[in-house]
Protein backbone atom coordinates (compact mmCIF):
# COMPACT_ATOMS: atom_id res chain seq x y z
CA UNK A 1 0.00 0.00 0.00
CA UNK A 2 2.79 2.40 0.89
CA UNK A 3 4.58 1.73 -2.41
CA UNK A 4 1.39 2.57 -4.33
CA UNK A 5 1.03 5.86 -2.47
CA UNK A 6 4.67 6.69 -3.09
CA UNK A 7 4.25 6.01 -6.82
CA UNK A 8 1.19 8.25 -6.95
CA UNK A 9 3.09 10.95 -5.12
CA UNK A 10 5.94 10.82 -7.62
CA UNK A 11 3.56 11.07 -10.58
CA UNK A 12 1.34 13.85 -9.28
CA UNK A 13 4.02 15.77 -7.44
CA UNK A 14 2.86 15.00 -3.91
CA UNK A 15 0.90 12.47 -1.91
CA UNK A 16 -2.03 14.87 -1.66
CA UNK A 17 -5.29 13.52 -3.11
CA UNK A 18 -5.95 16.99 -4.55
CA UNK A 19 -2.65 17.02 -6.51
CA UNK A 20 -2.89 17.15 -10.27
CA UNK A 21 -1.99 14.20 -12.46
CA UNK A 22 0.95 14.74 -14.76
CA UNK A 23 0.35 15.19 -18.47
CA UNK A 24 2.25 11.95 -19.03
CA UNK A 25 -0.14 10.05 -16.75
CA UNK A 26 -3.17 11.43 -18.60
CA UNK A 27 -1.67 10.56 -22.00
CA UNK A 28 -0.72 7.06 -20.84
CA UNK A 29 -4.31 6.48 -19.82
CA UNK A 30 -6.07 7.99 -22.84
CA UNK A 31 -3.57 6.40 -25.21
CA UNK A 32 -5.06 2.95 -24.56
CA UNK A 33 -8.52 2.10 -25.87
CA UNK A 34 -9.17 -0.31 -23.00
CA UNK A 35 -8.25 2.29 -20.40
CA UNK A 36 -10.55 4.82 -22.07
CA UNK A 37 -13.32 2.24 -22.09
CA UNK A 38 -12.66 1.51 -18.42
CA UNK A 39 -12.99 5.18 -17.46
CA UNK A 40 -16.07 5.50 -19.65
CA UNK A 41 -17.87 2.59 -18.02
CA UNK A 42 -16.92 3.57 -14.47
CA UNK A 43 -18.24 7.07 -15.08
CA UNK A 44 -21.47 5.68 -16.49
CA UNK A 45 -22.01 3.46 -13.45
CA UNK A 46 -20.75 5.94 -10.82
CA UNK A 47 -20.10 3.11 -8.36
CA UNK A 48 -17.46 0.46 -7.60
CA UNK A 49 -17.62 -2.16 -10.35
CA UNK A 50 -16.58 -5.85 -10.24
CA UNK A 51 -13.83 -6.62 -12.72
CA UNK A 52 -15.93 -9.47 -14.13
CA UNK A 53 -18.68 -7.01 -15.07
CA UNK A 54 -16.15 -4.55 -16.46
CA UNK A 55 -14.41 -7.18 -18.60
CA UNK A 56 -17.74 -8.37 -20.01
CA UNK A 57 -18.80 -4.85 -21.03
CA UNK A 58 -15.42 -4.02 -22.57
CA UNK A 59 -15.52 -7.28 -24.52
CA UNK A 60 -18.94 -6.32 -25.87
CA UNK A 61 -17.72 -2.87 -26.96
CA UNK A 62 -14.60 -4.25 -28.61
CA UNK A 63 -16.46 -6.94 -30.53
CA UNK A 64 -19.54 -4.84 -31.31
CA UNK A 65 -21.86 -7.27 -29.52
CA UNK A 66 -24.43 -7.18 -26.76
CA UNK A 67 -23.13 -8.24 -23.33
CA UNK A 68 -25.28 -11.37 -23.47
CA UNK A 69 -23.50 -12.43 -26.68
CA UNK A 70 -19.97 -12.20 -25.27
CA UNK A 71 -18.32 -15.61 -25.04
CA UNK A 72 -16.47 -16.80 -21.92
CA UNK A 73 -13.24 -16.82 -23.92
CA UNK A 74 -13.66 -13.18 -24.96
CA UNK A 75 -14.49 -12.11 -21.42
CA UNK A 76 -11.57 -14.07 -20.00
CA UNK A 77 -9.17 -12.38 -22.43
CA UNK A 78 -10.30 -8.94 -21.28
CA UNK A 79 -10.33 -10.02 -17.65
CA UNK A 80 -6.69 -11.12 -17.86
CA UNK A 81 -5.57 -7.92 -19.61
CA UNK A 82 -7.38 -5.71 -17.11
CA UNK A 83 -6.23 -7.65 -14.06
CA UNK A 84 -2.58 -8.01 -15.06
CA UNK A 85 -1.90 -4.77 -16.93
CA UNK A 86 -4.43 -1.97 -17.18
CA UNK A 87 -6.01 -1.77 -13.72
CA UNK A 88 -2.72 -2.10 -11.79
CA UNK A 89 -1.21 0.67 -13.94
CA UNK A 90 -4.21 2.94 -13.50
CA UNK A 91 -4.12 2.21 -9.77
CA UNK A 92 -0.44 3.21 -9.60
CA UNK A 93 -1.24 6.43 -11.45
CA UNK A 94 -3.97 7.17 -8.91
CA UNK A 95 -6.77 7.22 -11.48
CA UNK A 96 -8.64 4.22 -10.09
CA UNK A 97 -8.55 2.14 -6.92
CA UNK A 98 -8.26 -1.54 -7.70
CA UNK A 99 -8.90 -4.03 -4.90
CA UNK A 100 -7.30 -7.21 -6.21
CA UNK A 101 -8.61 -9.38 -3.37
CA UNK A 102 -12.25 -8.38 -3.89
CA UNK A 103 -11.95 -7.85 -7.64
CA UNK A 104 -13.50 -4.39 -7.39
CA UNK A 105 -12.45 -1.22 -9.21
CA UNK A 106 -13.61 2.34 -8.56
CA UNK A 107 -12.71 5.84 -9.71
CA UNK A 108 -10.73 8.37 -7.70
CA UNK A 109 -11.28 12.13 -7.66
CA UNK A 110 -8.64 12.47 -10.37
CA UNK A 111 -11.31 11.51 -12.92
CA UNK A 112 -12.28 15.19 -12.95
CA UNK A 113 -9.10 15.88 -14.91
CA UNK A 114 -10.47 13.73 -17.73
CA UNK A 115 -13.46 16.03 -18.31
CA UNK A 116 -12.12 16.85 -21.75
CA UNK A 117 -13.22 16.21 -25.28
CA UNK A 118 -11.56 13.31 -27.03
CA UNK A 119 -11.11 14.73 -30.50
CA UNK A 120 -11.18 11.36 -32.22
CA UNK A 121 -10.79 11.81 -35.98
CA UNK A 122 -11.51 8.79 -38.21
CA UNK A 123 -9.12 8.15 -41.06
CA UNK A 124 -11.70 9.41 -43.58
CA UNK A 125 -12.71 12.51 -41.61
CA UNK A 126 -11.29 16.05 -41.63
CA UNK A 127 -10.02 17.59 -38.36
CA UNK A 128 -12.18 20.51 -37.26
CA UNK A 129 -9.26 22.95 -37.23
CA UNK A 130 -8.65 22.25 -40.92
CA UNK A 131 -12.38 22.41 -41.66
CA UNK A 132 -12.73 25.89 -40.12
CA UNK A 133 -9.60 27.05 -41.94
CA UNK A 134 -10.99 25.84 -45.28
CA UNK A 135 -14.44 27.31 -44.59
CA UNK A 136 -12.94 30.67 -43.65
CA UNK A 137 -10.78 30.68 -46.78
CA UNK A 138 -13.75 29.93 -49.07
CA UNK A 139 -15.96 32.59 -47.49
CA UNK A 140 -13.16 35.16 -47.58
CA UNK A 141 -12.65 34.47 -51.28
CA UNK A 142 -16.37 34.88 -52.01
CA UNK A 143 -16.61 38.17 -50.09
CA UNK A 144 -13.45 39.46 -51.80
CA UNK A 145 -14.87 38.69 -55.24
CA UNK A 146 -18.11 40.44 -54.32
CA UNK A 147 -16.17 43.49 -53.07
CA UNK A 148 -14.31 43.66 -56.40
CA UNK A 149 -17.67 43.78 -58.20
CA UNK A 150 -17.21 40.51 -60.05
CA UNK A 151 -20.50 38.96 -61.17
CA UNK A 152 -22.33 36.86 -60.13
CA UNK A 153 -20.76 37.25 -56.65
CA UNK A 154 -22.27 40.74 -56.27
CA UNK A 155 -25.84 39.37 -56.21
CA UNK A 156 -26.16 39.15 -52.43
CA UNK A 157 -24.65 42.50 -51.58
CA UNK A 158 -22.58 43.34 -48.52
CA UNK A 159 -25.34 42.85 -45.96
CA UNK A 160 -26.46 39.60 -47.56
CA UNK A 161 -22.95 38.16 -47.36
CA UNK A 162 -22.64 39.23 -43.73
CA UNK A 163 -25.86 37.43 -42.83
CA UNK A 164 -24.86 34.33 -44.85
CA UNK A 165 -21.40 34.12 -43.28
CA UNK A 166 -22.73 34.63 -39.74
CA UNK A 167 -25.50 32.09 -40.27
CA UNK A 168 -23.21 29.47 -41.77
CA UNK A 169 -20.63 29.72 -38.99
CA UNK A 170 -23.40 29.57 -36.37
CA UNK A 171 -24.85 26.39 -37.87
CA UNK A 172 -21.45 24.72 -38.18
CA UNK A 173 -20.47 25.73 -34.63
CA UNK A 174 -23.77 24.39 -33.26
CA UNK A 175 -23.17 21.04 -34.95
CA UNK A 176 -19.61 21.00 -33.59
CA UNK A 177 -20.87 21.59 -30.03
CA UNK A 178 -23.42 18.77 -30.28
CA UNK A 179 -20.80 16.42 -31.73
CA UNK A 180 -18.25 17.25 -29.04
CA UNK A 181 -20.73 16.61 -26.25
CA UNK A 182 -20.98 13.04 -27.47
CA UNK A 183 -17.21 12.69 -27.10
CA UNK A 184 -17.10 13.40 -23.38
CA UNK A 185 -16.05 10.39 -21.33
CA UNK A 186 -19.09 8.81 -19.76
CA UNK A 187 -21.68 10.85 -21.64
CA UNK A 188 -23.19 8.42 -24.19
CA UNK A 189 -23.87 4.78 -23.39
CA UNK A 190 -21.23 3.64 -25.89
CA UNK A 191 -17.66 5.04 -25.94
CA UNK A 192 -17.10 7.60 -28.72
CA UNK A 193 -14.74 5.36 -30.70
CA UNK A 194 -16.49 2.03 -30.09
CA UNK A 195 -18.52 2.26 -33.31
CA UNK A 196 -15.52 3.03 -35.51
CA UNK A 197 -13.61 0.42 -37.49
CA UNK A 198 -11.17 -0.95 -34.95
CA UNK A 199 -7.72 -2.49 -35.02
CA UNK A 200 -7.12 -3.64 -31.47
CA UNK A 201 -3.74 -2.08 -30.73
CA UNK A 202 -4.03 -3.41 -27.17
CA UNK A 203 -3.64 -6.93 -28.58
CA UNK A 204 -0.97 -6.08 -31.13
CA UNK A 205 1.27 -3.97 -28.90
CA UNK A 206 2.20 -4.85 -25.30
CA UNK A 207 1.77 -2.05 -22.76
CA UNK A 208 3.73 -1.21 -19.62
Amino acid sequence: MSSTREARGRISGSGDADAQLSTEAVFQTLGSRRRRYTLHYLRLQDRPVPIRELSEQLSAWESGKECTAVTPKERKRLYTALHQTHLPKMDRLGIVEYDRNRGIVSLTDHIRQFDIYLDIVPHNDLPWSQFYLALGAVLTALVSLAALGIAPFTALGGFGYAVAVAGLFTLVAAYHVVRDRRLILGSPDVPPDALMTQTDDDLLQPED
